[in-house]
């Protein structure tokens, strides 16, 4: 098991300790550490960031019980953390959050060098790990924060994979970027899952990313569980518009064929070349 939530809740309160909002309640879930697929999805103020800060210790369970890699998590309570956060990496929405070096290198250097590497061996796994995302070596020597949104959100994603972990956690990982640049992070992803067994777990609002690439998908409204089982699934329960969530474009362009044209294909399809192949049917 990598995470295993129990009944935990977490509660934001006021410096006297008054509760001022639940921002999650009562989560079971379980993420196994070896070929998951998650997404997570909710509207604004679901609990999505929340959950996800758990899943790598940066917050901690108001109540309840939270496992991760074998160790209970306890509020500010535990040592080596950071071992913690090695094995489950955070790629977070704004990557000006994780970019604060000299330059990129040294960027994505500092976290090999941070867990015990040499300079030398933390600089083979930052340009490794740039590499992978298609970073511009031109730019390894540049300041992070003289980089386009674009770059910031690949330096950023390259110090996190810099680091090996063991489950990557991405919170909307193509915000910002432009179609093409959407694909190739995607694409790297799911190529990293396939490769190497790694869990990945993305936090999105996009539900084409869902339907093309989450094996599992966890929804969340009001800070509770209200879905958690596989994409072909979810957009057939009965309770989907309940939660608040849009159709593929895959599944809406089915629909609308269906009611122009009557063909009465199947919408349940989640790319549009899983589309097509259905209309070649007919």
């Amino acid at each position: 098991m990598g995470i295993k939530f129990e009944k935990v809740t977490h509660t934001f309160s006021d410096p006297d300790g008054r509760t001022r909002f639940i921002a999650m309640e009562d989560i079971d879930l379980n993420i196994e550490a070896k070929n998951e697929f998650i997404a997570i999805c909710g509207h604004t103020g679901s609990g999505k960031s929340t959950l996800i800060q758990h899943m790598n210790a940066l917050l901690f369970p108001s109540s309840g019980k939270l496992e991760i890699f074998d160790r209970i998590i306890k509020k500010k309570k535990n040592r080596r953390l950071n071992e913690i956060r090695k094995k489950v990496g955070l790629v977070f929405q704004f990557p000006e959050y994780q970019l604060f070096d000299e330059t990129v290198l040294k960027d994505v250097m500092f976290g090999p060098i941070n867990f015990g590497l040499k300079k030398e061996e933390a600089k083979e796994k930052a340009i490794k790990a740039l590499e992978m995302v298609d970073f511009d070596p031109k730019l390894y020597d540049q300041s992070p924060f003289r980089l386009s949104g674009g770059q910031m959100k690949k330096a950023s994603i390259a110090g996190i994979l810099a680091l090996e972990p063991e489950i990557i956690i991405l919170d909307e990982p193509t915000r910002g970027l432009d179609p093409k640049s959407s694909l190739e992070v995607m694409e790297l992803f799911e190529k990293i899952h396939r490769e190497t067994n790694k869990t990945i777990i993305v936090i999105t609002h996009d539900m084409d990313i869902v339907s093309k690439y989450a094996k599992r998908v966890v929804v969340l409204n009001e800070g509770k569980i209200v879905y958690d089982g596989s994409k072909e699934n979810l957009f057939t329960d009965h309770n989907f518009q309940s939660f608040h969530l849009d159709y593929p474009s895959s599944m809406k362009l089915a629909m609308e064929i269906n009611n122009k044209l009557n063909l009465e294909i199947n919408t349940n399809v989640f790319t549009l070349e899983e589309l097509i192949l259905e209309l070649e049917r007919k």
